[in-house]
Order: structure tokens, then C-alpha cells, then sequence
């Protein structure tokens, strides 16, 4: 009996030592039975955040500025560059000037928010053919841009021939699109618009490939607008 008496007072100490040692290690509080996470469990070393400045991040306020100075930049991932395949039978000159359109109708979208006092665009010679964000920031910098308009575009299009008629021509685009603050390297905007253009082949088309890219063209604007549109309505909210 007293060596049963011994082991009941052993196995009970060793017992309460290991449910206080599983909560006094664990950062979480528990209640009514379960676990409420107050931070991370997962030990990331390569994290480029402290644990600290995630709880910081989390928990506090954020506003953007009432007034906006706006730089803009592509980024074209891997993803991306196949797309201009679809250019190659299309000078250069033709090809910048799809481009360039592309960056006016951001522009004119940006501008229509009251808060945006100034927009510019940061050079190639500025960022790498893939760009980290914390280079787009020290960029951003230089150009004294309040947040950066961040986007890529990738499209593909689909077309259904016919014998004796005109081809059908079916694009998709979808552009990524993200607001970047650069005083706080935070995200508070971001947004991903597919949007498709249907058309056939027009007589006013030099060739086959003229038209592709002109169906490819519109369905890129048209996605454009979309995310001028959601934009126009966050800057008005925030």
C-alpha cells in the first residue's frame, strides 16, 4: 500500500509538471477548453518580418495620405513574357504604343480621384527585368511618390476558325494590380480583373495577326477600366 501511495504521488506531480510545462511554453491563453493564438506557433527563420513587427502591423491603424503623389510601374513576370510573342509580327513602334496606352488609361483613371496630385512613372533604369518590392520602394523614393501603382498584364486569346467565313476572335486579359505604400511598405489596395472582348476579323485588319492583337488590345482596356473603377471607389472609402 505504501508503494502505491508513493507512485499515485508521483504520477500526479509528474503530471501537473507537464501540463505546466505545455502552456507556460505555448504563446497562446486558454479558454473554456480550447487554444486562442496570440502569435505565430511556426518558427520561420527566413522571415523578413519580426514576430514583433507582425503583432505591430496586425494590431494597428492605418490611413492612407488625403493627398497622393502616384508612381507607376510594370512588372512583368515570367508568366508574362511569352505575351509578347503574340506582338512579334507588330513593329516595335506598334508594340510601344500599345504599351503606352496601356499606361495613359491608368493615368486618366488615377487622375479622376481628387486625392491624386501627381503621377509619374518609374524608368526601367530604376528596377531590374524582375523588380523585389523593396527595390520598387527605394525607387518610389527617388521619384518622391507617396504609393506606387503596381501592374501586369497577361492575356490570351482564343480563336475559332471557319471555312468560307471570317475567324472568331475571343481574348482574355487579366491584369494584377496593387497599391504600394511606400512610407509603411504596406498593401492597401489590390485587386485581379480578367475581362474578355469578342470580335471577328475586320476588313479595316491588315492581316490575321493584326486583328488577334487588336481583340488581345481591347480586352486589356477593358480590364483597365474595370480596375480604374474599383480604384475611383477605394480612394473615395478610405
Amino acid at each position: 500500500m505504501r508503494n502505491l501511495f508513493l507512485l499515485c504521488i508521483i504520477f500526479i506531480a509528474l503530471s501537473s509538471c507537464m501540463v505546466t510545462e505545455r502552456y507556460s511554453e505555448s504563446p497562446a491563453n486558454v479558454i473554456d477548453n480550447g487554444i486562442s493564438l496570440t502569435q505565430s506557433l511556426f518558427n520561420d527563420r527566413n522571415s523578413t518580418i519580426s514576430e514583433k513587427n507582425i503583432q505591430a502591423i496586425l494590431d494597428g491603424k492605418y490611413n492612407l495620405p488625403e493627398k497622393l503623389r502616384v508612381t507607376i510601374v510594370k512588372m512583368e513576370s515570367k508568366s508574362y513574357q511569352p505575351q509578347r510573342t503574340y506582338y512579334m509580327n507588330w513593329t516595335s513602334e506598334e508594340y510601344l504604343k500599345m504599351q503606352q496606352s496601356y499606361l495613359d488609361l491608368f493615368t486618366q483613371k488615377l487622375y479622376n480621384s481628387q486625392r491624386v496630385t501627381n503621377i509619374s512613372v518609374i524608368p526601367d533604369l530604376l528596377v531590374s527585368s524582375n523588380p523585389t518590392f523593396t527595390l520598387i520602394r527605394e525607387s518610389a523614393v527617388r521619384m518622391q511618390a507617396d504609393v506606387v501603382a503596381i501592374y501586369s498584364i497577361n492575356s490570351e486569346l482564343y480563336a475559332k476558325y471557319k471555312m468560307f467565313k471570317k475567324d472568331e476572335l475571343k481574348a482574355f486579359a487579366t491584369i494584377q494590380f496593387i497599391i504600394l505604400d511606400v512610407r509603411t511598405g504596406l498593401i492597401p489596395f489590390s485587386t485581379v480583373v480578367t475581362k474578355d472582348y469578342q470580335s471577328k476579323e475586320l476588313q479595316t485588319d491588315f492581316d490575321a495577326e493584326t486583328a488577334k492583337n487588336r481583340v488581345k488590345n481591347e480586352a486589356v482596356l477593358l480590364a483597365i477600366n474595370e480596375i480604374g473603377s474599383q480604384l475611383l471607389e477605394f480612394l473615395k472609402t478610405e
